[in-house]
């Protein structure tokens, strides 16, 4: 019953939504204020109907309801709720009901929120994002339903791909999408403002937030994913390029380049077109995305599916999107008339070239995405593009940023003297050379590239570090007990970027020592015996097997000398389908990993290893949680709460767009 009452709520939402899409719409453009209050009760409605849908299909996972051919395809009476709970969005009906859940609540959001925006603004707003919400809602009903029933029921379950059964990939999805669908809103405000024909410094303080929550919850479920990636497949890496990490990583420098870009329309009141255009950009790259997992036009340990009906669905649903919004740019863009001037040395001289080197790289990986695709089209050849390709173009482009990165905060608006903020950020040169120069001892004969990573990451760290100190004593009159309580009064957006930037040096730093550094042993190996690696002594003690809740593992205990540590690596065999899964035995210090992993026997007593000596690796969780900790920090505060600015001249009521 639960089912049906799901699906129905599915059809409402549905109907809710596509009133959500017009009677706003047309409000606004007749200056109605009764039809345009329609958009905020619709989208609080529509969110509802999703939640308790959502629920319901959580309901049958809870309880193994394999009358549900969702369940009985992806679930498992033996699997942990954990894992059961979890299964509603590891498979493709799922995880597209959560997106369209996460996009209403995103809309209710701005429903509660939006109190000061302006009423046409707000209507234009939320019928954008109704419409967006109805495609995807006529793509589940028709394609893609979720409750669909099953007859007669199977006494047990498919099961969950085992690869997606844990902690790291259970709380993934979810923080992905609150990342990519968030940016739907942050699209649906460019169009609104598209369609009123007015950009301005408050409309930029009201989509910064907004832009700001989707970048933190996107950057904690990249490093999520790469965390999951690292330590379940065995492979001993943390991102390989592969074209669905892509899909996320796009929208995600893009919407980095749009948090810079927005800060340049509130100070400054220019820029406002290319900032319309990155909002616009950042959402139709999370649908190219979507295409991409959901299409059947690759395979991936992350793709959801294969049906070519649904790719075609998609593929229209993003023409019109991505179409429709490029072609309502086109005609109402060139009314954005910009603001005020600045020389190219100036902190919004920083922020274009921020922007620039950014959406490069954006287009370079994008490039590196879709050739293989697009030459498979056209010439039935199949190729891959990977590492090789862009470790080759993306770093040379990152590389200058991160070096502007340093000095960028220290310009002023409008013009400014390089010679001055160069003299201020002599020490963290020379902190830079100095940790260059240590590390170049260290590295010497290895890996000579690495050693731009350690000088790029020194560099921004030092810079970042010397920004703080700045704030709080910028003048040699300024007691250091006084900058001490200067730093207390430093509003919390100041730490939140200093944070970001700091977390960015680090990762940087986790990068490089990951794939410059690491010393790696493949051997086959008895019980016993010793192989050494980068100083430590790896002696494989024992292999035996051990029960689990739904599978049995095979595992490895290691021995490490002269630590004392114990490693216990496991294979794990599920009941349901025979897939064998790799759990690697990863011990963590602050200044690098010890990675173990068991692989196949190998005859005469032998089992294959792969051990590892990972420098610097746990630095790229550490500085990506500082990324994410800077971006709630400067969310939290007051002065970018969501509809905290009003509109100095606001009409009394929404006039129709010229």
């Amino acid at each position: 019953m639960m089912a049906e009452l799901g699906h129905y709520a599915l059809a409402l939402a549905l109907g809710v939504a596509l009133i959500q899409a017009i009677v706003p719409m047309v409000g606004a453009a007749r200056g109605d204020r009764r039809w345009m209050a329609v958009a905020p009760s619709a989208a609080l409605t529509q969110f509802g109907l999703l939640l308790f849908a959502f629920l319901a299909l959580m309901q049958a996972y809870v309880t193994s309801d394999f009358s549900v051919l969702n369940v009985a395809a992806n679930s498992h009476s033996l699997k942990p709720m954990l894992y059961k709970i979890s299964g509603v969005w590891g498979n493709h009906e799922g995880s597209l009901l959560l997106w369209v859940s996460v996009m209403a609540l995103f809309g209710s959001l701005v429903a509660v929120f939006g109190r000061n925006l302006p009423p046409g603004l707000k209507a234009r707003t939320l019928a954008i994002q109704g419409l967006i919400a109805s495609g995807f809602l006529l793509f589940m009903l028709f394609t893609s339903n979720p409750f669909d029933r099953l007859f007669p029921a199977p006494l047990e379950g498919n099961d969950l791909n085992p690869l997606l059964q844990d902690p790291g990939l259970a709380f993934h999805p979810p923080m992905l999408y609150v990342g990519y669908v968030g940016l739907s809103i942050v699209f649906s405000f460019a169009c609104a403002a598209l369609i009123e024909g007015k950009v301005d410094a408050a409309w930029a303080r009201w989509v910064r937030p907004w832009t700001l929550l989707a970048w933190a919850f996107l950057t904690a479920g990249i490093a999520l994913g790469s965390w999951w990636a690292y330590y379940e497949l065995g492979w001993g890496g943390f991102w390989y390029w592969d074209p669905v990490e892509n899909a996320s990583f796009m929208p995600w420098l893009v919407a980095t380049a749009l948090l810079h870009s927005a800060i340049v329309v509130e100070k400054r009141d220019t820029l406002k077109s290319w900032t319309i255009l990155l909002a616009i950009i950042g959402f139709s790259l999370s649908l190219i995305g979507t295409f991409l997992v959901r299409s059947g036009v690759l395979t991936s340990v992350h793709a959801f599916a294969s049906d070519p009906e649904r790719g075609v669905f998609i593929l229209l649903l993003l023409c019109v999107s991505i179409g429709g919004s490029f072609a309502l740019y086109a005609w109402r863009a060139p009314s954005l008339a910009g603001g005020g001037l600045f020389r190219p040395i100036s902190r919004e001289g920083a922020l274009v070239l921020n922007n620039l080197l950014l959406t490069t790289a954006s287009a370079t990986v994008l490039l590196g995405t879709l050739y293989p695709l697009l030459l498979e089209i056209v010439t039935g050849d199949k190729i891959s593009v990977g590492p090789p390709f862009f470790n080759a173009t993306f770093v040379p482009i990152m590389v200058p940023l991160f070096v502007a990165l340093g000095v960028g905060p220290f310009l002023p608006w409008k013009r400014a003297d390089l010679s001055p903020v160069l003299r201020l950020l002599t020490v963290a040169f020379v902190f830079a050379v100095a940790v260059t120069a240590a590390a170049a001892l260290v590295v010497w004969g290895k890996a000579a590239y690495a050693l731009i990573g350690i000088a790029v990451a020194a560099w921004l760290a030092a810079a970042t570090v010397t920004e703080i100190i700045r704030k709080a004593k910028p003048t040699a009159s300024v007691t250091w007990g006084q900058a001490v309580r200067r730093l207390g009064n430093l509003p919390r957006a100041a730490w939140g970027m200093s944070a970001a930037h700091l977390g960015v040096a680090v990762v940087v730093a986790g990068a490089t020592g990951a794939s410059l550094l690491t010393e790696e042993r493949i051997e086959a190996v008895r019980i016993g015996e010793t192989v050494p690696v980068a100083g430590f002594e790896f002696v494989l003690t024992d292999v035996h097997t051990a029960p689990g809740p739904n599978y049995e593992a095979t595992q490895g205990v290691f021995h490490v000398a002269p630590t004392g540590l114990t490693l216990v690596a496991e294979n794990r065999k599920f009941f349901s389908n025979g897939q064998v899964t790799t759990e690697a035995a990863i011990e963590s210090t602050l200044w690098y990993d010890l990675y173990a992993v068991l692989g196949d026997p190998a005859g005469d007593g032998r089992y294959t290893v792969r051990l590892y000596f990972k420098p610097l690796v746990p630095w790229l969780w550490i500085g990506s949680t500082l990324m994410v900790l800077g971006g709630f920090l400067s969310l939290s505060d007051r002065r970018l709460r969501v509809g905290a600015p009003r509109r100095s001249a606001a009409p009394a009521q929404a006039q129709p767009a010229e």
